[in-house]
């Protein structure tokens, strides 16, 4: 079995594969009449045409196809498990119980288990209490005595494990069953002699323990399969049993369950492609720790806080009598602290309120606080207290925009499973087309739902994006826009525009029309998000800090300096698009998002603007 450093770099020779083009989507595709992104000003032309081929198999890449993991059931983890019993069994001449625990010492690698067994078999059965020979001989007297309760039985009531030590059948009932509900340790059970190294094998719990005891410890016995692995895991949606065995060398480390859940192979975390699992992790806990924020406790003592905390240090101040953070939220500088404390202050000086009147500004100003901020009184809580409100603010920004994806995706989620369970035959039976020729409209929703998870995480990619890497995050921005507008585009189409043939009282004339757009703005929007995720993975590495893009083997290059706007539709400079379309014969920059395109194109590979 591969070791876990085998799949990392695997993961990275997959990563590292070039591509024709980061964003073209591989191949030379077709010259749709589609332009991805609107240009700020311009309206959206419902009727424009799209010229799409109807089967699309063809412009598939080889990475959406490829598949990287198998879904195991409760029955085919039993049969491997038999069959990798079975190999133990047959090539080291031991029975099944032993084969069974030396698998489940080496983690059911059945290479594992051979490599260790014939480099030193002496070793391998001292370790997991496999025994040649008894260690206690019975004698032929009428009378043994069990080992832990000291009574007299007969031969017949009493049994042993390989070892030989004896116990009767009621303290091995008690023993066996005990260790059963203790939790899956059962798997490593040892002879009750406390000297004694012996393993206890699955023969003698079937034969002494009771009904509900042998299932729980065969339960434990099927888990331990999937934990122990190093390839296999569960599926940690709720309510699925389902395990996911991962492909080594298969690429992505995200994985789909029959379930239709996806997650991260390597952190078990929903899907969160492009975003890297450091990055999740911190998001996750960043999430997390603002939500306890957001309601501030006012019985909280500051002084006994052990971190700042940064809800409070933007939205409140300290009394200045017991120290309680106060929360601001009316426009009076009047403020009372709650009793028992009861003290009356000035909110922008934090003076007694006694001491404050018509030659301090009234209830709305203070002459005080102004002066002495300007003498410098004030500056480092100022600086502290706003450097938190805009740390908010930020996180704020990025976590709405995070949050409201999600909630879309859930909404398309839905969308999807009554698309297939109601409207789907609707549609049908309304436009007389068979349910084979509408499987256009659940592979768009299909398409929103995952678009609709990498545009959620794009936002986490984007807050912790470096500051100071202005250019780089101009232009993630820029593709950032210009992805959620094609993606607004082709979720109206799927949403609204779908309505009107599903609500038709008979076959619509232009409903292959239709089905032409709705197949253009599917294929169109999956290859701008494949090649988006493939670039934020990369780092928009070929961004350099300056501003300019390094050049690849393969023509690889991006025009990331973008001096002016960066948003939905704007573009960067088009005199610098003009200059290198005059140096270069060989091929032609696109004159909104200044991405190079082979001469020969008539469309940008990167926005699908026309030449």
């Amino acid at each position: 079995m591969e070791s876990d450093d085998d799949m990392h770099d695997a993961n990275d020779v997959a990563s590292m594969e070039e591509e024709d083009d980061y964003y073209s989507g591989g191949e030379e595709e077709e010259d749709y009449n589609y332009s991805y992104g609107e240009v700020e000003g311009e309206e959206e032309d419902d009727s424009e045409d799209f010229d799409f081929m109807a089967n699309e198999s063809d412009d598939v890449p080889v990475s959406r196809l490829q598949k990287n993991c198998t879904i195991l059931k409760d029955e085919d983890i039993r049969q491997r498990q038999e069959e990798d019993i079975t190999r133990i069994s047959t090539v080291l001449s031991v029975s099944r119980d032993a084969a069974c625990i030396l698998l489940r010492r080496f983690k059911w690698s059945v290479n594992d288990v051979h490599e260790e067994w014939f480099a030193d078999e002496e070793r391998v059965r001292d370790s997991v209490g496999l025994l040649e020979k008894p260690l206690v001989q019975f004698s032929n007297a009428k009378q043994v005595t069990c080992g832990i309760c000291f009574e007299n039985f007969s031969p017949e009531q009493i049994c042993t494990a390989a070892c030989g030590h004896p116990f009767c059948d009621t303290c091995w009932k008690a023993y066996i069953c005990t260790s059963i509900n203790d939790g899956p340790g059962c798997l490593t059970l040892r002879c009750p002699d406390p000297s004694c190294n012996a393993a206890i094998g699955q023969d003698m719990i079937n034969m002494l323990a009771p009904d509900g005891d042998r299932e729980k410890y065969c339960r434990y016995l099927i888990r331990s399969y999937v934990e122990d692995s190093r390839k296999t895991k569960w599926c940690p949606a709720p309510g699925c049993d389902s395990a996911v065995e991962y492909i080594v060398g298969s690429g992505s480390y995200d994985v789909t369950c029959s379930c239709s859940y996806s997650f991260c192979w390597s952190c078990t975390e929903e899907a969160h492609r492009p975003v890297d699992c450091e990055t999740v992790a911190k998001w996750i806990l960043k999430n997390s720790a603002e939500s306890e924020n957001m309601n501030c406790l006012i019985c909280c003592m500051m002084e006994h806080c052990c971190t700042t905390n940064t809800k409070i240090l933007a939205n409140s101040k300290p009394c200045p009598k017991c120290k309680r953070p106060i929360e601001k939220h009316q426009g009076c500088m009047h403020m009372t602290c709650t009793p028992p404390c009861k003290f009356e202050f000035c909110w922008l000086c934090l003076g007694a309120w006694s001491d404050h009147g018509e030659r301090t500004g009234g209830f709305y100003a203070c002459n005080r606080y102004e002066a002495a901020k300007q003498e410098g009184v004030y500056d480092e809580a100022e600086r502290r207290r706003e450097m938190a409100k805009n740390s908010l603010e930020r996180y704020t920004h990025y976590y709405e925009r995070w949050a409201s994806n999600q909630s879309s995706r859930q909404k398309a989620l839905a969308d999807l499973h009554q698309m297939q369970s109601i409207h789907l035959e609707k549609l049908s039976e309304v436009q007389s087309q068979p349910e084979s020729q509408l499987k256009f409209v659940i592979e768009a929703w299909q398409q929103i739902v995952e678009c609709r998870r990498v545009l959620k995480w794009t936002y986490a990619y984007g807050f912790y994006l470096p500051e100071h890497e202005h250019t780089k995050k101009q232009f993630f921005e820029y593709l950032q826009g210009e992805a959620e507008a094609g993606l607004e585009r082709l979720h109206q189409c799927a949403e609204k525009e779908l309505q009107n043939y599903l609500n038709a009282e008979g076959p619509s004339k232009d409903f292959n029309d239709f089905r032409t757009k709705l197949a253009g703005l599917t294929s169109v929007t999956r290859n701008y998000f494949e090649n988006l995720v493939r670039a934020l993975e990369n780092g928009l590495s070929d961004v350099d800090p300056q501003g300019a893009c390094s050049k690849t083997t393969s023509s690889k290059n991006i025009a990331g300096s973008s001096k002016g706007k960066v948003g939905r539709a704007k573009g960067s400079s088009r005199t610098g698009a003009s200059s290198r379309n005059t140096d270069d014969s060989s091929s032609w920059a696109c004159d909104r998002c200044t991405y190079m395109n082979a001469r020969y194109s008539t469309t940008c590979h990167m926005c699908c603007h026309h030449r």
